[in-house]
């Protein structure tokens, strides 16, 4: 493990013109051999997008895994780049800034983003321009996971445990900026069957309850690419006079409409569907 660590940060030393080859030749590569998460995510797109002819679906499924093989490196420029050589090395914009520097009203801003397969890179470019906290979950190996820890936190004052609210909704009491992502499955606990592009999805509807708590402001951030910039649209959620179940369908929705607009740069080879359509599913 540590030798392929090593080999990843020699490899983001490259110029980033021959890192992007390299990275649709390990797109096209993982195509071929990682045969389980070409079937999770071809099942995750048929269902998602029944109304694409079997080649686009195909197609779509191609692109994505080529981001796939992008986002290596872009998680890698993410952890393991000065600041200096991410501001000169990445062609960004950030639209909507403003609503993180709210210091006059002291309310925290509970951020929302998807999983875009650049969101290390995301968060990087936030952490850059605004101080921002992060709510995560470990990694299963333990040098991931100690890896991973010490590359958000480049970027990232702090990070909580998604299992250690305490810590996040303290955060955002303090008028804190906290990025946190719920567009996976996470299991019943703290979820609701609703729908995301039209198939039940087991949905977290905590959002309602840290508003509740921490009265916070509620803030959507959607990421692009638009050619080789970088875009991050940061946007307020209305969530007046909505319960938890309904707040959680208008995230879903919102979710779903910005992933239309870049569908091969979302993280479709997770299992998104395994508590309601069943991990056979994705057999």
């Amino acid at each position: 493990m540590q030798a392929v660590i090593t080999l990843w940060k020699g490899s983001c030393l490259l110029p980033v013109k021959l890192q992007k080859i390299l990275g649709k030749v390990f797109g096209n590569f993982l195509l071929i051999v990682a045969s389980k998460r070409k079937r999770i995510a071809r099942a995750n797109i048929q269902v998602c997008f029944p109304l694409m002819t079997s080649q686009q679906q195909q197609k779509l499924l191609c692109n994505n895994f080529k981001c796939l093989g992008d986002s290596i490196f872009q998680t890698g420029s993410a952890w393991f780049w000065s600041d200096v050589k991410i501001q000169e090395g990445v062609e960004y914009e950030i639209k909507g800034l403003e609503l993180l520097n709210n210091t006059n009203t002291k309310l925290g801003n509970l951020v929302l983003f998807k999983h875009s397969q650049h969101l290390e890179l995301d968060a990087r470019l936030l952490g850059l321009n605004v101080e921002i906290f992060g709510v995560s979950r470990s990694h299963n190996s333990p040098i991931m996971n100690k890896l991973q820890n010490q590359g958000r936190l480049s970027s990232i004052k702090a990070t909580a445990d998604k299992n250690n609210p305490r810590k996040f909704l303290k955060w955002l009491m303090e008028g804190k900026n906290v990025l946190y992502a719920i567009d996976q499955d996470y299991g019943w606990e703290n979820s609701i069957e609703l729908s995301f592009f039209q198939n039940p999805a087991a949905t977290i509807t905590t959002t309602k309850k840290i508003i509740d708590v921490t009265k916070c402001n509620l803030v959507f951030v959607n990421s692009y690419f638009k050619k080789r910039k970088l875009v991050l649209e940061l946007e307020l959620i209305n969530h007046s006079d909505l319960d938890s179940g309904q707040l959680a369908q208008k995230i879903n929705n919102l979710m779903e409409e910005k992933i239309i607009l870049h569908p091969e740069e979302y993280l479709w080879v997770h299992r998104r569907f395994k508590s309601t359509l069943g991990k056979n599913f994705y057999k």
